[in-house]
């Protein structure tokens, strides 16, 4: 029967065309959502895991990075008596107001003053050494390259933000952000751009480890001395965590992503079962000898399992391909999309359930393969 299966699916391959494009198409369209939703919120979490720092120290019940508040800077010798911490950093969070030199209107911004030495933990990942050097000179910038156009700027050009002058130093990629433009300077230009009086001390202080394994239980250990100020601690992984899935679920953005992922799998449910029962309905007559043969009722719905299955997998293959290239070609137009191991096999499973629940759907165009439609 599985034999049979294989060989009906590829000499009627015209019924079935229309159910593998089906499922391609909504297993592509399920990819792409996905991969920029990991993209997209996944850069807001890009302070973190674009950093090499193992434990972040801010702010009790901060929610995400840009929601922090500034902490006392006397938690550093805190941070540095703990024998597991190598050593600390601070980082600056400043809101900016930005004008650029052509007409723009007002664009939101995220100043992050960093450590530019060249051993410094923030962005260490995704901003190179050169460019970080040269934001070691006063008022100096790195933006994001899909940022110009929005910012007004190009290499050279000078701007302000909250009423100081910066100049732009450098042009980096992968910095985007998620409802702004990330603009990177030195801790001193940061304190500079900060119009904030009550702004004392730094937003987040990071902290690089001995051994990164620990971060977890380091952070557990520095956590809750109120003989520094209020402040509490994360490692990078829950923190980058925490911070997607704010942006996920608090904002009401998740929420949207799942119901339009809801609406595509019943969309694609729908036209593969359809396709599917057309495609049975088609071989009625075919499946009735086999029924008048001694094939079984439970045989032959083996059969359309197996044929459902087939139509799903190559709709599938299809599907990985296309999204491969398109993700490449939104890669190139700076467009964040990001697709991990855990990812690929959620779209998988996805798209074969909507080949299995079509082909359960279809299975009941057999109460029709009877062998007295063979004498009508």
């Amino acid at each position: 029967m599985v034999a049979l299966a294989r060989k009906t699916l590829i000499y009627e391959w015209r019924r079935f065309l229309p159910a593998i494009l089906a499922v391609g198409f909504a297993g592509l369209l399920q990819l792409l959502q996905l991969a920029l939703v990991l993209g997209i919120f996944g850069s807001t979490s890009l302070y973190i895991t674009g950093s090499s720092a193992d434990v972040w120290v801010g702010y009790p019940g901060t929610q995400n990075v840009g929601s922090g508040r500034s902490i006392d800077a006397d938690v550093v010798s805190h941070i540095l008596m703990d024998p597991a911490v190598q050593r600390v950093e601070p980082y600056i969070w400043v809101d900016g107001d930005w004008r650029g030199p052509r007409e723009t209107g007002g664009v939101s911004v995220f100043v992050s003053g960093i450590d530019p030495a060249a051993d410094g933990l923030m962005f260490s990942r995704v901003l190179p050494a050169a460019l970080r050097a040269r934001l070691a000179e006063p008022d100096a910038i790195v933006v994001d390259r899909s940022a110009l156009d929005q910012l007004g700027v190009g290499l050279g050009d000078t701007a302000t933000i909250n009423g100081h002058q910066v100049h732009v130093v450098g042009i980096g990629s992968g910095l985007r952000a998620l409802g702004g433009v990330n603009v990177l300077c030195s801790l001193d230009t940061a304190r500079r751009l900060d119009n904030d009086t009550a702004d004392v001390g730094p937003t987040y202080l990071v902290a690089k480890l001995r051994n990164p394994s620990e971060a977890q239980a380091v952070a557990v250990r520095l956590r809750g001395d109120q003989a520094f100020g209020p402040y509490t601690t994360w490692s990078s992984a829950d923190f980058a965590r925490r911070s997607v899935l704010y942006w996920l679920f608090d904002t009401g953005a998740g929420a949207g992503v799942l119901f339009l992922a809801g609406i595509v799998f019943l969309v694609g449910a729908v036209i593969t079962s359809q396709t599917l029962i057309a495609a049975v309905n088609g071989s009625v007559r075919e499946y009735a000898t086999l029924n008048a043969l001694g094939v079984g009722v439970a045989a032959l719905r083996r059969v359309v399992l197996e044929q459902a299955f087939w139509v799903g997998a190559l709709g599938l293959m299809g599907a990985s391909a296309l999204g491969i290239l398109l993700m490449l070609l939104a890669r190139s137009q700076d467009v964040p999309v990001v697709l991990n191991v855990p990812a690929a096999l959620a779209c998988i499973i996805l798209a074969m359930g909507l080949a299995a629940v079509s082909g359960l759907a279809a299975m009941r165009s057999l109460r029709r393969a009877d062998p007295a439609t063979l004498l009508r």
